[in-house]
């Protein structure tokens, strides 16, 4: 049981999401700032049972969300409203322990207030898996109604790129070699689904299907290829966002980016700034994430989950420490 420090929260612990980031620490050789042993876990809701000296805008009692990164808001990018990648940044999970747990400790003034509309448990999905497609569609894609977006791989993060797109007035296609995570797709706004198995080529099927290529396309998958693929599905002046993490370098024609203005763009988790929003969307089912849901495991099945993640079954899957 963590005791509450100064300005921090004890936050009893409802439901964490079970996130890619983890299999790539375990699996990946991916280097936890915290050498194990850690506890892992970085998209948490729960209720907040202990609060330390200091803090007074956080009561014993409250429903809280807690984002995926803790940020500094003083540094540079915190300066410049980047918090998303603030120099001093704390991950749940990463920095600090995290989440699989029963209860967690965290800064008090990062916890944000869920409202009573929300399932506690599946709202933990809005700390990465619904924030960091948020951010790549609104802040990074820039994506406006009428778009025409195509998102690669429809995955957890995929589907909120495209739900989120969707929700933003655009026209999207999904492309995935899973014909049931297409038919989730559709079932989450995109408007037409493209099988790359069955597909030559991806770029002309989209080309073709968007009568010149996409305005915006998200790779949400982390494969070099894909990248290539997406950037390849754009028109003159499109814009490609890498959602995807990958440690392989990838290729792009360096005389395509100039000639025709292209733009390629990162995006990584979410400002804190932005989560009001998501969770007013959320509470007002403009998005859906009770829905996300597919499977729900205690503490003690754990590895389970993973093992249900490494192999790509189900949308989002949650621990939930109580059940």
């Amino acid at each position: 049981m963590p005791i509450a420090a100064p300005g921090e929260i004890v936050v009893k612990v409802a439901a964490c999401g079970l996130c890619h980031t983890d299999l790539h620490y375990i699996d990946h050789d991916v280097p936890t700032f915290h050498k194990p042993p850690l506890i892992l876990g970085h998209e948490a809701s729960g209720i907040v049972a202990q609060v330390g000296i200091g803090v007074t805008d956080r009561r014993e009692g409250e429903r809280v969300l807690i984002p995926a990164l803790l940020t500094c808001g003083a540094c540079d990018a915190c300066r410049r409203g980047r918090e998303n990648i603030c120099e001093r940044g704390i991950m749940p999970g990463n920095h600090i322990d995290g989440a699989y747990a029963e209860f967690v400790a965290v800064p008090a003034k990062d916890a944000l207030l869920l409202p009573e509309e929300l399932p506690l448990e599946s709202a933990c999905l809005i700390a990465d898996a619904v924030s960091t497609p948020y951010h790549a569609v609104v802040n990074r894609g820039d994506v406006r109604a009428g778009h025409k977006v195509v998102v690669f791989g429809c995955g957890g993060v995929g589907v909120n790129v495209v739900q989120i797109a969707a929700a933003s007035g655009a026209e999207v296609w999904a492309v995935d070699q899973r014909p049931g995570r297409l038919e989730t797709a559709l079932r989450f706004g995109a408007a037409h689904v493209i099988d790359a198995a069955s597909e030559a080529s991806v770029p002309k099927a989209v080309k073709r299907q968007t009568g010149g290529g996409a305005d915006v396309a998200f790779e949400a998958i982390g494969n070099p290829l894909t990248m290539r693929e997406a950037f390849d599905s754009l028109h003159r002046g499109g814009r490609l966002v890498i959602v995807g993490y990958s440690e392989r370098d990838v290729t792009l024609s360096a005389a395509k980016i100039m000639f025709n203005e292209m733009d390629v763009r990162g995006s990584l988790g979410c400002r804190p700034a932005d989560y009001p929003r998501i969770i007013e969307m959320a509470r007002r089912g403009v998005i859906a994430v009770d829905q996300l849901v597919t499977g729900r495991f205690t503490l003690a099945e754990i590895n389970a989950g993973l093992d249900m993640l490494r192999s790509g079954q189900g949308l989002r899957n949650i621990v939930v420490p109580g059940a």
